[in-house]
């Protein structure tokens, strides 16, 4: 269990760095790009994986999760920074609703009623997570964020079931590809913000960006060893994972950033974990 332990500190770490980023003016396009320059670099000195050749019918797959990545990083801090840390990681973290729901709508694999139970109480516990309240123009459209975080991460978790399914091609090789992926097409990215809006490079924005590459490499590396560990109990893997970051998540919020939640944002917190109970005992 201390892997997972590990994996959930790492996974909040994430969000405590994002949080921190306006604080300290850091430029998140830059650190998240420069997070995947060492999170592949630690995949290739951990793992050595081997670069295999690809099908032409996963291709798409990884570039998607090349373009994906790096651009709900952004929308993940943009979250974190408007909405808070314990709404993005309930939203983060309920994603798995959709790769649980496209299973039987795309892939028509058979749902328990538990399953459907566990969907339909996640499904609840986003709608009560949103920031409901009145607030001023300029912010009454941020719950957009979280509901994106939501969908994003719920693609991702998908394609990356996809990914699973190549049993020709390792997960650590497919991890390593969509992190060069996502490292070049976002430094591209970069480039061209610096030849034509005038975008400056720094050294804290590298260094950042290692510090993010680290805690994000850190909870991959941490969650796949709690697998290994208890490779007889994926699922309790699973569930203690999510509610961790939930629960973590929640703490830190609250009483470290102090974080203003109504009646139906602690509901959605008490339905989110509800609902990865379902899910946990429906596996």
């Amino acid at each position: 269990m201390i892997f997972i332990l590990i994996s959930v500190c790492f996974s909040v770490f994430v969000s405590v760095l994002l949080k921190l980023a306006k604080r300290y003016d850091i430029d998140n396009r830059q650190a998240i790009a420069w997070n995947y320059s060492i999170a592949g670099l630690l995949t290739w000195i951990i793992y050595r994986p081997e670069i295999p050749s690809l099908s032409e019918n996963i291709v798409p797959v990884y570039v998607m999760l090349g373009i994906l990545l790096p651009t709900l990083f952004v929308i993940l801090a943009l979250s974190i920074r408007y909405t808070g840390i314990v709404r993005t990681d309930i939203a983060q973290r309920l994603s798995l609703f959709i790769p649980v729901l496209a299973s039987f709508l795309i892939f028509n694999e058979e749902q328990s009623v538990m399953k459907i139970i566990g969907i339909s109480i996640a499904f609840l516990a986003i709608i009560f997570s949103i920031p409901w309240q009145k607030d001023t123009d300029a912010k009454k459209n941020f719950w957009i964020y979280p509901v994106l975080v939501f969908i994003g991460m719920g693609i991702i978790d998908t394609l990356f079931k996809q990914i699973a399914k190549t049993t020709t091609i390792p997960f650590t090789s497919s991890l390593l590809l969509v992190f060069i992926i996502a490292f070049v097409l976002s430094f591209s990215y970069l480039l061209y913000l610096y030849f034509f809006r005038k975008l400056k490079f720094t050294l804290i924005n590298l260094i950042c960006g290692w510090i993010l590459g680290i805690a994000n490499f850190g909870n991959i590396l941490f969650y796949m060893k709690a697998h290994q560990d208890l490779a007889k109990q994926p699922s309790l893997v699973f569930s203690t994972m999510n509610i961790g970051v939930i629960l973590l998540g929640s703490a830190v919020g609250v009483f470290i950033f102090r974080e203003k939640l109504s009646r139906l944002n602690y509901a959605g917190i008490l339905f989110a974990l509800v609902s990865i109970l379902f899910l946990y005992y429906a596996q």
